[in-house]
Parts: C-alpha cells; structure tokens; sequence
C-alpha cells in the first residue's frame, strides 16, 4: 500500500511539472496586444482629431517621414496612424476601437465643448448606450469615418 501511494504521489507530482512547464510554453507563444493601425486621407486632421479629442499622446516613431504618427494606448498598446488613403471609405459601428474613461459624462462633457457629433449603437445624437453588463458607452467617428467607443468599463 505504501509504495503505491507513493506511485501515485510521484505521478501528481510529475503531472505538476509538465502542466507548468506547458504553460511556460504557452506563455512564450502566445500573442499580446501590440497595435493597431488606421489609414487615413489628411493627417493634420486625423491627427488633431487623437490628440484633441482622445487626448492620446504621441510617442517616437522610426519613420521619420510625415506620413507616420504614432500614439500611445494604454500600458503597451498603440495606435499608428498611416497616411495615403485616396478616399474616406465608410466603416461599419461593429469594426470599432474601444476606450474606457474613468468618467463618461464627463467626456461627454468634452466632446460637446468641441462639437463632436457622437451617441449611441442606434445613432441617437448625444445619448449613451446601456451594454448588458451595464457598462455605459458612446460612439463617435474620426476623421476619416473609422468608429470609436468611449465607455466607463473600470475592469
């Protein structure tokens, strides 16, 4: 009886190892969230519109040629915006980026004080949207017609 509790101790043991060392594994593969990138037609406007509106700060770029300007989202994440587009194509409210703000109305608040048209998922002028978990959010386009979610999500 000893021995087999201790086959059987050891086989626990052993699975252990290779559950961590497979997650270790997983770990080194597995993709994180770098960027994202929109392509626009004039980028003095798209710019002032990520930098006015979203108030999102630029960070280096390696191109150096005026047709690069890349912003920071978040911890890690960034938003490259790409000039030379020939034309504003329309863009569907389900392809959208997403951002949280720790207090809605008062970006609501923000965007009225710049005239920037947004509402919610059905297109109701300056109305928020109730998702299911109650998270409220609005939605509001760029310069170039790419959608844009501002919600209260605090994670």
């Amino acid at each position: 009886m000893k021995q087999l509790v201790q086959s059987i101790l050891m086989l626990l043991c052993c699975t252990a190892v290779l559950k961590v060392h497979a997650q270790s594994a997983d770990a080194a593969i597995t993709p994180h969230f770098n960027h994202t990138t929109v392509y626009v037609v004039d980028m003095q406007k798209s710019n002032e519109f990520y930098q006015k509106v979203l108030l999102l700060k630029v960070i280096s770029e390696p191109f150096h040629d005026n047709k690069h300007t890349w912003y920071k989202m978040g911890e890690h994440g960034q938003l490259h915006i790409v000039q030379g587009a020939q034309n504003i194509v329309p863009h569907d409210i389900n392809i959208h980026l997403a951002f949280s703000v720790a207090s809605l109305p008062d970006f609501m608040k923000h965007l009225d004080a710049l005239h920037i048209k947004y509402g919610n998922w059905k297109g109701d002028q300056g109305q928020t949207q109730a998702r299911p978990d109650k998270i409220q959010q609005v939605y509001l386009q760029d310069p170039d017609g790419y959608w844009i979610e501002v919600n209260n999500d605090q994670f």
